[in-house]
């Protein structure tokens, strides 16, 4: 069994509560997310998701296909 990290990035275009929404469901419908935390104001958001099942890869590519980016 994998063991649970946090991955903090910073999420640029963030601009209303329904952005939040939408990349939180879309991270946590990540195979290992366990939790996302996401602020609106200055987009520092905090992933927690399985060491072996989720990554930076991953996260970065559904940010971008949904329409942001990281700083």
């Amino acid at each position: 069994m994998s063991q649970a990290v946090i991955t903090s990035l910073q999420i640029t275009g963030i601009t209303c509560g329904g952005c939040v929404t939408a990349l939180t469901r879309l991270l946590k419908a990540l195979p290992g997310v366990e939790d996302v935390e996401i602020d609106q104001g200055s987009g520092n958001t905090q992933i927690r998701h399985a060491s072996d099942q989720a990554g930076l890869a991953q996260f970065r590519q559904t940010i971008q296909d949904a329409g942001y980016d990281l700083d």
